[in-house]
């Protein structure tokens, strides 16, 4: 199982070299252009991780594809697979959750599915050098990734949609927020999609976002992810905490994470759930405690 680390959004680049330094096989970034909470750009912030770190994979979590013109997004893709070596992921989600950013841009909400699936026939088509239409003029991306015949695509998402998407141009299937059991249905939703549309549905692999708490103590533990959790999504979050949220002790978590896993999540991102003050405790405790026991 591979263990992703979220970086906050106000990361410096020192962060990043610190999560490779702990043993973590992926530094993950997310973005909003507008969203009333600190937020950052992942292609930037990935791309200033690229210069501090050597080994560890950097991936998108999420790119708001439909915000982009689909043939930027591939530029920009491809652009932080060569500085970074090859080492870049694309993870791509719908967004929605604040139509306001999309007025914003410029981009009507309801659009977002459609903008998305039309993004990723031509992204795939760009990474594979293939010609794309422009107003009658064939057109193609040129330098083309390191890694081929692409960046491996993740998408993001809980919705039947974000299932099927993956199963039809992606690699890896995402959820968030989800159990154990919704992640073996969803990823199995996946590869139907993918065989029905002649792609070998072994390509398509399963991760999750983990939203998590370690602490010695289960109860502080359980405590910390409730009160962060409460302030990102503004509700009530007992119920989904006890279900999705891994979180208690070092060995809680792991064997938590270890249910994922085998339920098809081969790789996992951990969000840590706690208040800025408490995190670097908890990635100590992760990646003392919770790495050396899922290997």
């Amino acid at each position: 199982m591979r263990v992703g680390l979220m970086m906050p959004p106000t990361m410096e680049p020192g962060d990043a070299a610190r999560a490779e330094e702990q043993g973590f096989d992926i530094v993950a970034a997310g973005e909003h252009v507008l969203f009333g909470s600190p937020t950052a750009n992942a292609f930037v912030t990935l791309a200033a991780a690229a210069s501090v770190t050597r080994r560890v994979r950097l991936l998108s979590a999420v790119t708001l594809l439909p915000l982009y013109p689909a043939p930027l997004a591939a530029k920009m893709a491809t652009t932080l697979d060569r500085v970074s070596g090859g080492r870049f992921e694309l993870g791509i989600g719908v967004g929605g959750e604040n139509p306001v950013e999309f007025a914003a841009c410029g981009v009507p909400v309801r659009e977002r599915g459609r903008r998305t699936d039309e993004g990723l026939d031509v992204l795939g088509r760009l990474f594979a050098g293939e010609p794309i239409d422009v107003e009658g003029t064939p057109a193609t991306l040129d330098p083309l990734p390191v890694q081929r015949p692409r960046p491996p695509v993740w998408v993001g998402g809980r919705s039947e949609a974000s299932m099927r998407r993956a199963g039809r141009a992606g690699d890896i299937w995402m959820p968030y927020l989800g159990s154990p059991d919704r992640v073996a249905r969803g990823l199995r939703t996946a590869r139907e999609e993918a065989e029905r549309h002649g792609r070998d549905p072994a390509g398509v692999n399963g991760a999750y976002f983990a939203w998590s708490c370690v602490d010695t103590d289960p109860a502080a533990a359980r405590r910390r992810a409730l009160d962060a959790l409460a302030a990102t999504y503004g509700q009530d979050m007992e119920r989904i905490v006890d279900a999705c949220v891994p979180h208690g002790t070092p060995e809680q978590v792991a064997a938590r994470l270890a249910e994922y896993r085998d339920a098809g999540a081969e790789s996992v991102v951990v969000a840590p759930a706690v208040a800025a003050d408490d995190r670097e405790r908890m990635l100590d405790l992760l990646a003392g405690d919770v790495l050396p026991r899922l290997r």
